[in-house]
Parts: C-alpha cells; sequence; structure tokens
C-alpha cells in the first residue's frame, strides 16, 4: 500500500534555517531514512543526512522526529497516521553543520578526557582472571552504539549551553560507571566524577534511558550506582574515616 506523506523537513546551515513541507511517497513498511531518501533522490538532492549502516547499529542517524529524539532507521512511517504532518529536525543540542547533520564533537572531546582502563595487577601466573558475574553489572553499557541520542535530550546540556565545560552527559558517565565497576578495573574515578565530569548535576530524570535506541537502563543501573558510590566516599563516616586513616603516615 501507498500514501502520499507530508513532511516538514528543516533545512539550513550554521547561518540559520527553517522547516521546509514536502510531500513523499511511502510503502508500506519503510522508516523515515527511507523516505528521506527518496526526498533525496526526487526533490532535494543537496539534502545533507548522516547515515551508515541503516539497522540502528552505528548511531549515525540520529535527530528529532516530531521532537522526540530518535534515529531515522529505527523510526517506522507506519507509527504515524498518513495524514500526520511528519517533522524531521537535527539534534537541538548541538550545532548544526548543515541540514539535518549536527556537530557532535563535543561528545569526542568528553570521550578522550575519561581517565582510561587501569587493571590491577596480572595473578603470580601472569594472567588476568574474572568471573562472568563480575562484569555483568557493566556489560549491558557496553550494548552503546554511540548515537548521543541521551546526550541529545538532557536538559543539563540541551538547555544551558554553558554546562558543556563541565558536564559529561548521560553516555559518558555511564562510561565512568562502566570502568569503576569494572572488576580488574584499578583507578577510583568517583571523585574526578564529581568534580571533573559534573555527576552530581544529573538530576536523574531518566530522559536518557527512555530515549535509548539500545535500551540500555542508563539511570538505574549506571548514574545512580555512580552517585551512591560518591556519596558513600564523600559522606559516610565510616567510609569517611577509614579513608584519614589509612593516608595516616607511618611512624
Amino acid at each position: 500500500m501507498t500514501y502520499q506523506a507530508k513532511l516538514r523537513v528543516w533545512r539550513g546551515d550554521a547561518e540559520g534555517g527553517g522547516l521546509r513541507d514536502y510531500t513523499v511517497e511511502v510503502n508500506e513498511g519503510e522508516v523515515v531514512l527511507d523516505i528521506i531518501h527518496r526526498l533525496q533522490a526526487t526533490q532535494a538532492g543537496d539534502l545533507a543526512v548522516r547515515w551508515n549502516c541503516k539497522a540502528g547499529k552505528c548511531g549515525s542517524c540520529s535527530a528529532e522526529i516530531n521532537g522526540r529524539p530518535r534515529l531515522l532507521c529505527l523510526t517506522r512511517m507506519g507509527d504515524f497516521d498518513e495524514n500526520e504532518v511528519v517533522t524531521i529536525t537535527p539534534m537541538r543540542t548541538f550545532p548544526v553543520i548543515r541540514d539535518l547533520v549536527t556537530d557532535v564533537s563535543y561528545n569526542y572531546e568528553k570521550a578522550a578526557s575519561i581517565p582510561g582502563f587501569v587493571p590491577r595487577e596480572k595473578g603470580p601466573d601472569g594472567v588476568h582472571r574474572m568471573q562472568q558475574v563480575d562484569v555483568e553489572r557493566s556489560q549491558e553499557f557496553r550494548k552503546c552504539i554511540e548515537c548521543f541520542l541521551c546526550q541529545d535530550v538532557c536538559h543539563v546540556v540541551r538547555d544551558h549551553e554553558d554546562n558543556k565545560k563541565v558536564y559529561a552527559g548521560p553516555r559518558f558517565l555511564m562510561r565512568i560507571a562502566e570502568l569503576d565497576m569494572h572488576p580488574l578495573d584499578n583507578l577510583d574515578r568517583r571523585k574526578v566524577a564529581q568534580e571533573n565530569f559534573g555527576l552530581g548535576m544529573c538530576n536523574i530524570t531518566k530522559c536518557c534511558s527512555e530515549v535509548c535506541p539500545e535500551g540500555i537502563h542508563i539511570t538505574d543501573n549506571a548514574l545512580i550506582p555512580l552517585k551512591e558510590r560518591v556519596v558513600d566516599r564523600k559522606y559516610d563516616p565510616l567510609t569517611w574515616l577509614g579513608a584519614k586513616i589509612g593516608r595516616r603516615p607511618h611512624p
């Protein structure tokens, strides 16, 4: 079954732009990215859109559809009424390069600034060993495809541009949590999470989890446990006393 869909697509660049209306043919089972490609082929050959795998695994085709951050390749046209106007805009949190393509370099800068994996010493036989049960907590976070939809929807940076300097966002706070939970990692990242990456600015609204195409429970399984570890270190009296005693010089 075929019908004519009404699209409203943002066109422009860093200097400015606006929404333009188009009518594009839609076939049964197609996704929004299919329609964008047909729009490029038939009416707007200069329309810029970032995409790669078209299978929901590369994270390239992130945009906002009717105001909600989503992947173009995982959003079916069948989700919308045939008479509904489907509005497609670039991710609002990041600067526009052109049309639906945004500059996400902020995310790569944050990724590069996170302290890397620091393994503990190997066993007497020169081998690192860990049990599956010990890695299950952080294994979920490895599913991240870095679409940056969680970063886009996080109001801490979406509504406050200045916060980007001091706030890593949910994707990279999750990365810190992943490393901190790893059974072989030997670096305590709790202080740097709070002081360098703005963990305290996250108010756990769970909007990041709601838009994750991989279904990662970012807030419940990464951010809240990381906050709890920071609080234990900073405010628990026994932990505080133990740290003080551990730092006392030997006579």
